[in-house]
């Protein structure tokens, strides 16, 4: 387990590394988020962002989309995956929280959960970029994938990362931390092949000489 004094370092350099632009999806408010991050499972970020400028210029409103034929959301989203799922959930969520929370997207883990679609890492998401709410960690598969080569812990599972990181993380700094793990784990720190000579963590990364994959 790295300390606390081990993840200012980390987190520094990584700020350096990638100082601005941390989320890669586009939106311009919070129920649009909530429809990217539902769109971007099992998809990629970039597949998204070619998707969703078609979705809002249909639907601008949480309403319209409210009102919509799930249908006609599923022809617009067909090519991101598992389209008629998230269609659905799409739908369902925009409803709720027009009728349920006044068109607001809920504040609280517990309630974003009650939405359609939307899992813990997608709340977290939320609360992270949203409403700025300090302490969350997105476990993605970006970030588990590092704090395991780190040596934050050795899990794959999702909450236990989240729980760990938590620990470490300033609360302050933990919604961007993620955010560039997911930037560096696409440039440098990939599944397989990493580009460990190439990467800002070198001297602090246990794994550097050794054998690096963690294939999450």
């Amino acid at each position: 387990m790295r300390t606390k004094a081990d993840t200012v370092k980390i987190v520094q350099a990584l700020k350096e590394a990638y100082p601005v632009d941390l989320c890669s999806l586009d939106y311009e408010n919070a129920w649009q988020l909530m429809v990217a991050v539902r769109l971007s499972a099992q998809c990629t970020d970039a597949r998204v962002n070619q998707i969703t400028p078609v979705l809002f210029a249909r639907y601008p409103t949480l309403a319209a989309l409210a009102e919509a034929n799930v249908e006609d959301i599923e022809e617009i989203v067909h090519s991101c995956g598992f389209y008629h799922s998230k269609a659905r959930d799409i739908h369902a969520a925009a409803g709720i929280v027009l009728h349920q929370y006044g068109g607001l997207l809920p504040r609280t883990m517990e309630e974003l959960l009650k939405l359609p679609g939307v899992g813990r890492k997608s709340a977290n998401l939320i609360l992270g970029d949203v409403y700025r709410v300090p302490g969350v960690v997105i476990a993605d598969t970006h970030c588990i994938r590092m704090a395991n080569r780190l040596g934050f812990l050795k899990s794959r599972d999702p909450m236990k990362v989240e729980t760990a990181l938590r620990k470490v993380l300033p609360p302050e700094e933990s919604n961007d931390f993620c955010h560039r793990c997911v930037l560096h784990g696409r440039a440098v720190c990939m599944a397989r092949g990493p580009r460990c000579g190439a990467c800002v963590l070198g001297p602090l990364c246990p794994k550097v000489g050794v054998d690096v994959p963690v294939a999450v």
